[in-house]
């Protein structure tokens, strides 16, 4: 059992590397943006323009169950390449004036759940394709395989089509839900946080989000350091087949994405993660313009630490709360 000191808290753990990489708080935030690929604004552009030509047919059956005053719903709707995504939603029983799409990380996810409680909100909690509701044929559910799923080929990479997915969502909730336009958010941590960091920044229709220790970021960085999470799929992936994931990765890269979003968001980054590296989640961050972006720190990302964290995490969700309220009020 190793242990450090991070945050002035004592941190006891067995994963047999440093999950602070021997970075403080200070070189965290000094951690540069790789330099972007030529025509990497051009596929991400193309690629949302793409979406906006979907139908998403999006459909919601209600389950009986309540949750916070809110109807539990059964949600689906059609996302690219054929992919039918499902979920639920959590619809008001009474006035409905604004939206949020929830990303899962890379556990999936099994429910809705309401750790953002925000009155006349609804709320889509999609499954990513391949994942719980949203499995599909021949895409791998095990985060360390599905991460490296299509990487040879950027237009074919999985995580694009996550992305298609979350745009998706945005355009369902949009037309079931119209009256939420102007007022719609984005809520995601530890996968959903990379997949939003890609996503936001080419989505006008979302008006701000929530980034949680988000991964995807510093990809060079990324597949150097020792994880016990996705990135150490890629890693593996790359020393097997040197030179092909390195034609994508650029391209898919959540700190370079956000250098070029137009709209707040919010970010919790850890000093101590042992799944998403800290430089990669700071690099997220350090890469949105400064005028834009709001950051509370962690001690840790997906590691316990009672009982400083429970007093951590309501700290944290007051964060949210005061950047969400007024973003989305009326």
């Amino acid at each position: 059992m190793e242990s450090i000191k991070v945050n002035g808290i004592l941190l006891r753990h067995e994963y047999g590397y440093d999950p602070t990489y021997g970075y403080g708080l200070e070189e965290l935030l000094a951690v540069s943006v790789p330099e972007e690929p030529e025509g990497f604004v051009r596929f991400w552009k193309a690629r949302y323009e793409r979406i906006l030509g979907v139908e998403p047919n999006g459909q919601l059956r209600d389950t009986g169950r309540r949750l916070g005053g809110c109807k539990v719903m059964d949600l689906s709707y059609q996302s690219t390449e054929g992919t039918r995504i499902g979920g639920w939603a959590l619809v008001p029983e009474g006035t409905i004036s604004r939206g949020l799409i929830v990303g899962h990380g890379y556990g999936g996810r099994q429910g809705p759940d309401l750790s953002m409680p925000m009155d006349k909100t609804v709320y889509f909690f999609p499954c990513m394709r391949g994942f719980d509701r949203s499995r599909v044929s021949g895409i791998p559910e095990i985060a360390e395989r599905h991460v490296v799923h299509g990487i040879e080929d950027k237009d074919n990479y999985v995580i694009g089509g996550c992305v298609d997915d979350l745009w998706i969502a945005v355009s369902a909730m949009l037309e079931l839900f119209p009256a939420v336009k102007g007022r719609l958010g984005y809520f995601g941590g530890s996968f959903g946080g990379g997949l939003g960091a890609l996503m936001l920044p080419w989505d006008d229709r979302v008006v701000g989000g929530h980034l949680g220790v988000p991964t995807f970021g510093q990809q060079p960085l990324r597949v150097e350091l020792l994880s016990s999470g996705s990135a150490q799929g890629v890693r593996e992936y790359v020393k097997r087949n040197p030179g092909i994931a390195e034609k994508t990765l650029p391209f898919f890269d959540a700190a370079v994405a956000m250098r070029h979003v137009k709209v707040p968001v919010h970010f919790s980054c850890a000093l101590f993660d042992p799944f998403v590296c800290p430089p990669g989640q700071f690099a997220v961050y350090n890469g949105t313009p400064e005028r834009l972006r709001t950051l509370f720190v962690l001690t840790a990302g997906h590691h316990d630490y009672p009982p400083a964290q429970i007093e951590e995490i309501r700290q944290e969700c007051d964060s949210v709360s005061r950047f969400f309220e007024p973003l989305l009020s009326e």
